[in-house]
């Protein structure tokens, strides 16, 4: 019987890429994402079972080469044969991952995904039902082939566009990990080559080197990749307590403010109306006295600061008042194409992208709801004096409606983007705006269980996420 030292090394490689595929199976296995709101939790368990099937795929092909002649032929098939069947299993896996992370990305439905891995059981069938259904050691070795050339080239790639995608939508997040994610895609594309194009021992360009040389670095890479981007629901989970802190403090200062608000604006009320009534009694004493003259131009200007201290005063107390309104059945995307009617006048300056999804209902106030669509949109429009483009998308992640508005305009600097949601904040200049707009915004969302976020950058945009519960039932 040969020892394990007495086996060609070129052998030796599928037990170490085999490991290296079993080490990410386990370290996917051990992460804990059950509180994690991203995309890649929902699916990152198809990578760990293509982890674990194609680790163990490997291994057996070094079994009959460690038992030598102990093994008998039959015995053999037998071992190739399951080893076939674990290599299906495993790039079926890993295509279902890659499918996931690119449904994951976009809005619209993609049915051609799902049929893939059927029409792709049928090439392999067809592929060998053409050398012939024989039985035999031959007859697998043409099927192995067949299947790197339809399931593995097809999974590394589409798990490789998937990764690569997928990292631009967390770079948010961390820029560390999205580049980690970009790496594993490259390298899972070199892995769909290596694997799905070119069969065992083949010469790469006639080198001196096996291909299972590179299957087993792309392996290695692939898992320490991987690994260190694992890391991101960790950063997740952080960033998650640092927003309930800060929701925490704002819910305290909305309380506390809006109980200020209230009476402010009741005490400015009063004055106003009594300076209302004044400026009428004036009008009707004077008469055509002084049409058109100085007077009458003065008791214009002072009855539009009038109007414009009453509107401040209107907008404190819908700050101040924080009861629900009736909660109904709705469709978000009909609230938000409302919103974009009432505002179609302020439009015209900017290109509007709609990218809506198809999203179950949620309880909502539509009133409220439209004025949080609203508030946001305008905000948008004015951060585009000169023009520019504004997405706005609509998704369901599995446990929420999202909704994302996106904008190209000046951005918020980092100084200031912690602030956004303090009430009389605001980066406009002096009497163009009270800073209420985001602040009731987060109040109406937050009275509908929902949650409000806001990613900018200087010269980048601003996006603003709100994320609604559906209702039950949907």
């Amino acid at each position: 019987m040969p020892s394990f030292l007495s086996i060609p090394t070129v052998y030796l490689l599928y037990f170490f890429y085999g490991a290296a595929f079993l080490f990410l199976s386990a370290a996917i296995a051990m992460k804990d994402m059950r509180a994690s709101d991203l995309k890649l939790a929902k699916s990152l368990w198809l990578l760990a079972m293509f982890g674990f099937t194609h680790g163990v795929h490997e291994w057996l092909q070094v079994y009959p080469l460690i038992e030598g002649e102990r093994i008998s032929v039959r015995e053999i098939y037998y071992v190739k044969a399951v080893a076939l069947g674990l290599f299906v299993v495993s790039f079926l896996f890993l295509l279902q991952f890659g499918s996931a992370l690119i449904r994951a990305g976009h809005s619209r439905k993609m049915p051609w995904l799902t049929a893939l891995p059927a029409v792709l059981c049928l090439l392999w069938i067809a592929y060998i039902a053409h050398h012939g259904f024989t039985m035999d050691l031959q007859f697998l070795r043409q099927a192995s082939i067949g299947a790197r050339h339809t399931f593995g080239l097809m999974g590394g790639a589409l798990t490789a566009y998937g990764l690569i995608a997928y990292s631009r939508e967390i770079g948010h997040l961390s820029r560390f990990v999205a580049r980690r994610l970009r790496y594993a895609g490259t390298t899972f594309a070199f892995y769909a080559v290596f694997a799905g194009v070119f069969s065992s021992n083949f010469d790469l360009f006639r080198l001196p080197v096996p291909i299972e040389i590179f299957r087993g670095l792309s392996a290695v890479l692939i898992t320490y990749f991987i690994v260190k981007a694992l890391n991101i629901f960790d950063i997740e989970m952080r960033t998650k307590i640092e927003q309930q802190s800060r929701r925490i403090v704002q819910a305290e200062k909305l309380t506390s403010l809006g109980q200020l608000a209230a009476g402010i604006a009741h005490e400015i009320n009063n004055p106003l109306t009594n300076a209302s009534l004044g400026i009428q009694t004036l009008r009707s004493r004077i008469g055509s006295l002084d049409a058109g003259g100085e007077i009458a131009e003065r008791l214009d200007a002072i009855e539009r600061n009038i109007d414009k201290a009453s509107a401040i005063a209107r907008e404190l107390l819908l700050f101040s008042r924080q009861k629900e309104g009736e909660h109904l059945p709705l469709n978000v995307n009909t609230i938000i194409r409302g919103a974009l009617t009432l505002l179609e006048y302020k439009l015209k300056a900017v290109s509007v992208r709609e990218k809506f999804g198809d999203v179950p209902e949620v309880m909502g106030d539509p009133g409220r709801l439209e004025q949080v669509f609203i508030n946001v949109l305008a905000n948008s429009v004015e951060a585009m004096p000169k023009g520019g483009r504004i997405t706005i998308a609509t998704g369901f992640d599995g446990r929420s409606v999202q909704v994302r508005v996106g904008d190209t305009g000046s951005g918020i600097s980092d100084e200031h983007l912690s602030r956004v949601f303090d009430p009389f904040f605001t980066t406009k200049e002096v009497g163009a705006g009270t800073g209420l707009g985001l602040s009731i915004c987060y109040g109406i969302v937050k009275q509908h269980n929902g949650t409000i976020e806001l990613a900018s950058g200087v010269g980048r945009g601003t996006t603003v996420t709100i994320r609604l519960p559906v209702r039950e039932g949907s």
